[in-house]
């Protein structure tokens, strides 16, 4: 009973722990350092070398913690592979999944092997203990992080074939590595306990692929059971993590009872299970959006529990005494990986430039390879601890290195689609409107009436110019970068695009990427490309529902949608951004405004503040202003 509320204990303060550990970690993501990196190193204070909030004793009681992340983990690692996203880049996938697996593998067991004599816990075993550990070592350098480059491909809206390519390689090679690990774990036991190979010990590594396979088909069926059930989210969530710890506790009563009745070292790989059951649920069942939301949703607080217990068990002394190896064999891995990528890209038939940045988008590593690490340590106690802090200190330098060289790939590719940096407008304000008709003439009328510069771009030709000042007609004939610079596109506030919703989606995509103008106004015609232009921070007016939406507006607050309409007489609504130094910091109350203004909302880096009297403004602020025209331009001149 004692130690059932010891245990208690160590839970619930870990729990508090790891609180805090998101909460500070979060910080890290700030400096531009990944989320995974902050968490290893709360763990590491929070571990027995530092705080000692986490005792060493305390470490092997939580190992279930570690097991029941370890499952989820290959659970989203297998419903990342879907068959059907891979089959348009799928011969560039395959050579490129061959020279990264194969190549990398066999290239980083053998150098690693050279230079045992190197590495403090393995220069005093024999041969066929050096070469399981750099068996080991070789197909944890295999491992990659989707999750890593899922989030930087979305960050810069990248896209096109080497985008395509190295993800799906990432996906696969993911997959592919718990295959390689459950066979040079199995091939690792057999040389370390010196038992030698023969015919016995093939029987049983075929037996234990297919009873993997076996368990695996089934917890497939029993994960699509438990999505198909007509209850909330949540008790689903429970049960997948729960039944992904089941399959540790079956891999240890296979190894039990081998042991004991057959005297075999029967061993079941539960990442292998874990990994082809998530699999099937992706691909072979009608709950893969279910499963990949339940997955979106829970992974985060999994990869805290996992990674925060992971800092804690690092051994600051080991760090400390092989920082010079971690750092060798994280060169090894990054050679390796060049080698495997230009193979892979060659055989494909890629170009020169693909084959030799090929190797950049691979470098991050994170929840798989640490998977690994800690099986291998739990495996094997007497030199695990190292094992696992050498390896650990690695995938943190490519945790670290990984994303920056990710990004510039994606650059050097020319598939980096993310905004440009907005160009600091100051004097005159511009529009380009794009298509001509009456509402681009009647639009333009009215802007020009409030002392903007507008173009009306159009294709068609012999249009008569309607004769409206600061208005001015300008023929364009198609859509390019080229044709943005002669319009001025770096100086210009607002883009309104009034053409196809194919055209428009062109001119708002080379617009974002190449200016990122602070506006982006798009007519809507179909309702399906709504996301497309909602991606790219556009506000769209869907003229059906835009006219509903105004009727009802003066329907309820007639006095309201007048004044913001401009239907009062000398009354309007503005926005007005600061850029005068000296109001920075002062809030709002003690502005020094004309009586009949109203500061209404403030917009700051994205995010709309409802604003008070004790909102402080910053340079940069986006104030939406009512009141007279006079009054507006008195606080025009005093905030621009």
């Amino acid at each position: 009973m004692a130690n059932f509320w010891n245990i208690v204990i160590i839970i619930t303060g870990f729990i508090i722990i790891l609180v805090a550990s998101n909460q500070i970690a979060g910080l890290f993501q700030k400096i531009k350092l990944p989320l995974v990196t902050g968490l290893l190193v709360m763990g590491i204070f929070s571990g027995p070398y530092i705080l000692n909030l986490i005792p060493d004793k305390a470490i092997p009681k939580l190992q279930f913690i570690n097991n029941i992340a370890l499952a989820f983990i290959a659970f989203a690692a297998g419903a990342e592979l879907y068959i059907k996203e891979l089959r348009s880049s799928f011969n560039s996938i395959k050579w490129m999944t061959i020279g990264q697996l194969a190549v990398t593998f066999i290239l980083t067991s053998l150098v690693v092997f050279l230079l045992t004599d190197l590495i403090p816990f393995i220069n005093e075993m024999n041969t066929y203990g050096r070469v399981a550990v750099s068996i080991l070592i070789g197909t944890i350098f295999v491992a990659r992080s989707p999750a890593t480059a899922i989030a930087i491909i979305n960050e810069l809206r990248a896209k096109g074939p080497f985008t395509r390519t190295f993800l799906g390689v990432t996906v696969l090679i993911d997959f592919l590595v718990i295959f390689l690990f459950a066979l040079t774990f199995s091939i690792a036991n057999v040389l370390l306990t010196e038992s030698g190979f023969n015919i016995q010990y093939f029987i049983i590594l075929v037996a234990e692929f297919l009873v993997s396979f076996g368990i695996a088909y089934l917890l497939g069926r029993m994960l699509e059971l438990i999505l198909s059930l007509r209850i909330n989210t949540t008790p689903k969530a429970i049960m997948i993590l729960f039944t992904g710890y089941c399959v540790y506790l079956l891999s240890h009563l296979f190894r039990f009872f081998g042991e004991k009745y057959f005297h075999l070292n029967f061993y079941i790989e539960p990442l292998l299970i874990c990994i082809i059951a998530s699999f099937i649920v992706t691909n072979y069942t009608k709950f893969r959006r279910e499963f990949l939301k339940i997955i979106h949703d829970l992974i985060p607080l999994v990869y805290i529990a996992f990674f925060t217990l992971i800092g804690a068990s690092i051994s600051l002394e080991v760090v400390a005494t092989a920082w010079f190896i971690s750092l060798i064999l994280f060169l090894i891995r990054i050679i390796t990986m060049w080698f495997g990528a230009y193979f892979g890209g060659a055989l494909a038939g890629e170009s020169f430039r693909n084959c030799t940045i090929g190797w950049m988008p691979y470098v991050t590593q994170a929840g798989v390879s640490l998977g690994l690490v800690t099986v291998v340590s739990a495996e094997f106690s007497g030199w695990g601890t190292e094992f696992a802090t050498i390896m650990i200190t690695v995938i943190v330098l490519n945790q670290l290195i990984g994303p920056p060289l990710l990004k510039w790939s994606i650059g050097l590719a020319g598939e980096d689609h993310s905004m440009a940096h907005k160009n600091k407008l100051e004097g005159i304000i511009r529009a380009i409107i794009f298509g001509y008709e009456d509402q681009s003439v009647a639009l333009a009328r009215q802007l020009s009436e409030h002392d903007w510069q507008v173009k009306i771009a159009t294709s068609r030709t012999g249009i008569k110019d309607p004769q409206i000042p600061g208005v001015e007609i300008i023929y364009s004939p198609e859509i390019s970068l080229e044709e943005l610079k002669k319009l001025d596109t770096k100086n210009t506030k607002t883009i309104v695009t009034l053409r196809t919703d194919e055209e428009n989606l062109k001119i708002c995509e080379l617009v974002y990427e190449n200016y990122g103008t602070h506006d982006l106004v798009v007519r809507l015609n179909h309702r399906y490309n709504f996301s497309k232009f909602h991606e790219l921070g556009a506000i769209i007016v869907e003229p059906s529902t835009a006219m509903v939406s105004l009727l009802d507006h003066f329907v309820r607050s007639p006095l309201a949608t007048s004044l913001l309409l401009g239907m009062e007489e000398n009354q309007d609504t503005v926005d007005i951004v600061l850029r005068n130094r000296d109001l920075h910091g002062i809030a709002i109350r003690d502005l020094h405004l004309p009586s009949d203004i109203l500061i209404l909302s403030t917009q700051r880096r994205g995010h709309m503040i409802i604003s008070t009297g004790y909102t402080r403004l910053r340079l940069g602020d986006i104030l939406t202003i009512v009141g007279s025209v006079e009054s507006i331009e008195q606080v025009r001149l005093r905030f621009e």
